[in-house]
């Protein structure tokens, strides 16, 4: 079986929703990132075999925005492109694919990321009966007929519905389920804000390093302002101006808070996965490769432990255990999320109540863990984090001369992913 080795990646900076990349789709987000990874990496276009992209919220418009994406960064026309979407974990769902046409013989070299334009996602929708009126109209073939139908449009017509971001399994919010979290797990508010702060201090405190993995933009239309740093993490933020904050979810007894919880974010990350022996023979050297991966499903009302569930399928497949990893990156949906997690690693009884085995997963070292901080601060375009959570791992282990460590997120709708990476 080939083996399948990550080359490379960039990402475009994570930027909060409503903010620098307000104005830029989806599809130029994800350009720029397969653009600037073919510039960064000299790859000949020519060779690619294939492109997949990760995104959660695809706009019609842009049906199958991978093969969008690959066209306008000027692939040629005969790569083929499709999307993949598994919530949360889609830009990781990206990758694995890449990785599994690989070690199937079916591609060489594949392009495979994931992008998020959550500034414009639709928040507003109109009821059935303006659609059909419309609808109606536009079919009509006299002026009389048209205004007909026009006219019986009726106030309560116009009324927009916001679309509400709820799990369809559950009726929750994602706050919800870190809700449940906190209270299940005895997770004080003091306790989120506390990591929601240390998530912050080390994201500016990494600002520096993360040039490495980031491609600055350009905004049009005159091309003369740059973002070249993440638009999110706040330095001198306060555990005190955190503490102001009201609960979002639970506004009576609630604990999380928009401080406390990852922001909507724009973003697009790419990396260059390929068969290894064609890597070498070209002359790359590989960053790493991903030794095993898993994916497991729970209820999604408690979806945000999908990382303690996940990893231990994924560590059972790479034939290592816990305390071989060296640095972990695990997705900031929430604090509490997090902080559940970490319990839950640690816990026996969970391990035999929840997961059937004898000895926890293992406790958690915070100084391996999220050393860059993490999507709290740095924000979490949905489609894009699990890349940028594979690109931003691969750099540190390379950094500290390391070779193992663990990509894990939780996956709106009760899944949990995790990926053992191992450095080349």
């Amino acid at each position: 079986m080939a083996e399948a080795v990550i080359i490379d990646g960039i990402r475009t900076p994570f930027a909060r929703s409503g903010t620098v990349f307000k104005n830029i789709p989806a599809e130029e987000l994800g350009r720029l990132a397969v653009h600037e990874l073919i510039e960064k990496t000299a790859l000949d276009p020519k060779i690619v075999d294939e492109v997949i992209i990760g995104t959660v919220s695809q706009m019609v418009d842009t049906a199958n925005v991978s093969r969008v994406i690959a066209q306008r960064a000027g692939l040629p026309s005969r790569v083929p492109a499709y999307t993949v979407n598994r919530n949360c974990a889609s830009g990781l769902e990206a990758i694995g694919s890449a990785i599994e046409k690989i070690r199937a013989g079916m591609a060489e070299v594949v392009i495979a990321g994931g992008v998020e334009s959550m500034s414009n996602i639709p928040i507003f929708y109109y009821g059935k009966r303006l659609t059909e009126i419309l609808i109606d109209a536009s079919k009509a073939k006299t002026l009389v007929q048209k205004i007909a139908k026009f006219a019986s449009i009726r106030p309560r017509d116009l009324k927009p519905s916001i679309i509400s971001q709820t799990d369809p399994l559950n009726d929750m919010r994602m706050g919800d389920t870190a809700e449940v979290l906190a209270k299940e797990f005895g997770i004080s508010r003091e306790e989120q804000d506390v990591f929601a702060l240390m998530s912050h201090q080390r994201a500016v405190t990494a600002r520096s390093r993360f040039t490495e993995e980031i491609a600055p933009v350009y905004l049009s239309p005159r091309y003369e302002t740059v973002v070249k740093n993440d638009v999110g993490p706040r330095e001198g933020q306060k555990i005190e101006d955190l503490a102001r904050l009201r609960p979002v979810f639970d506004r009576r007894n609630g604990s999380v808070t928009a401080g406390n919880a990852s922001p909507l974010t724009d973003g697009a990350a790419a990396l260059l996965i390929m068969n290894e022996e064609k890597a070498r023979a070209i002359g790359y050297k590989p960053l790493g490769r991903v030794r095993a991966y898993a994916y497991a499903g729970l209820d999604p009302a408690r979806m945000g432990l999908g990382p303690s569930f996940a990893t231990p399928l994924a560590l059972d497949r790479a034939g290592m255990k816990f305390s071989d990893i060296e640095l972990i990156e695990m997705n900031e949906a929430f604090a509490a999320q997090i902080l559940a997690n970490e319990k839950a690693f640690g816990s026996k009884k969970f391990a035999q109540e929840q997961l059937g085995r004898n000895e926890p997963i293992g406790e958690i070292d915070r100084s391996r863990f999220n050393v860059n901080g993490g999507a709290i601060a740095l924000g979490h375009p949905l489609g894009a984090s699990g890349a940028r959570l594979m690109l931003t791992l691969l750099y540190e282990l390379r950094r500290r001369n390391q070779s193992i460590g663990l990509v894990t997120l939780c996956v709106g709708g009760g899944q949990g992913a995790a990926y053992v990476v191992e450095r080349r």
